[in-house]
Formats: C-alpha cells, sequence, structure tokens
C-alpha cells in the first residue's frame, strides 16, 4: 500500500459551506452569508442593513415577548395597509424595533422587504417619513375621525375630543420631516 509520508500529507479540504468538527460553520462562510444578505438587502431598499442596529436582548424570554409583540404589529400594520382606521407606519417601526431587540434574522428580513424597508431605513437613519406617506396618513385619519364623528359618535363632549385629538395628531405627524418634501417658495414681497 502507498501511504503519503508525513511531510508530503494531503491536507484537508474545507468547502465554502462545510461544517468544522464541533459544530461551527467556517468563519468565510459566515462573512460570505453575512455580505450576501447585506448585498442583498442594499439591491432591493437601497441601503445595506446595518448589523450594528440589532441587539439582542440577553433574556430568552424578553426575545420571545418582542418577537410576539414584534409579529402583532406587524400584522396590524398590514392591516392598517387595506384599513384607514389604522396606521401603517407605527405598527411597522414598533415590528422594526422588537424584531432589533428580538432576532437577527426577522429584522433582516423586515429591512430588507421591499415595501417596508426603505420606511424603517429612512425613519432610523434620518428620522423622517416620506412625504406622500405623510399627507396619506394625515388624509386617512382625519376622513375616518370625520365620519365617526358625524355618523357615529352622538355626545357632543366625544365629538370635541375626537376632533381635538385628531387635529393635534395631525399637527404632530406634519411636523415630522421628511427629506422629499417639496420646497416652499418665499412668502412675502420680492
Amino acid at each position: 500500500m502507498n501511504r503519503p509520508s508525513p511531510g508530503n500529507a494531503e491536507q484537508p479540504r474545507h468547502d465554502a459551506g462545510a461544517v468544522q468538527p464541533q459544530g461551527q460553520p467556517q468563519p468565510q462562510a459566515q462573512a460570505q452569508a453575512q455580505t450576501q444578505t447585506q448585498t442583498q438587502t442594499q439591491q432591493r431598499t437601497g441601503h445595506p442593513a446595518d448589523p450594528a442596529d440589532v441587539r439582542l436582548h440577553s433574556s430568552l424570554a424578553v426575545r420571545v415577548v418582542l418577537l410576539a409583540v414584534g409579529t402583532l404589529a406587524l400584522v396590524l400594520g398590514v392591516i392598517g395597509i387595506f384599513t384607514p382606521v389604522l396606521p401603517t407606519t407605527p405598527f411597522i417601526l414598533l415590528a422594526a424595533a422588537c424584531y432589533a431587540r428580538a432576532s437577527t434574522r426577522f429584522y433582516r428580513w423586515l429591512t430588507a422587504h421591499r415595501s417596508f424597508g426603505p420606511m424603517i431605513l429612512e425613519w432610523q437613519r434620518h428620522r423622517s417619513i416620506a412625504y406622500r406617506t405623510k399627507l396619506f396618513a394625515i388624509a386617512s385619519m382625519a376622513l375616518t375621525l370625520g365620519v365617526s364623528i358625524v355618523f357615529f359618535v352622538e355626545p357632543l363632549w366625544l365629538k370635541a375630543a375626537l376632533g381635538m385629538f385628531g387635529a393635534g395628531l395631525a399637527a404632530w405627524l406634519y411636523r415630522i420631516p421628511s427629506r422629499d418634501a417639496p420646497l416652499r417658495s418665499p412668502v412675502g414681497p420680492r
């Protein structure tokens, strides 16, 4: 039998997806997978996912609760797309915040989503909401509250309270910056 001598023994081959004996993926495979995920996120949303945004909570119980709350917020946000009563943006932002502390996988999925990802990243990086989204939210809220006040609410004090709540919420929402807002022309004499 021909046995390789100790000086020229073949080195074991490691494929990129191979698993080391301890059950841990090779660092090259981890780096490649992370780079691929970031590239996919950047292609879909225009922004790379920032791994620093994810800070998992140390307690498993808290992570499970945050995952449940984030999933509930995501479901309510999706329902809000189709019903003017529920707002979409705050629920999606809440889901992203919960996922950032509960699950790297869910957080990356949500920020890479072609509809929700840009909204989340815009808020995280610039603390702003798209102008069109803001106007749509204010209009749908005004329509919903207006219909409620006129057709469904009877006590005058409750009508006034709903009106003040809606006006306050609309003013607060309008004051949130929008990087894509149209430029205003200067007012006054020229």
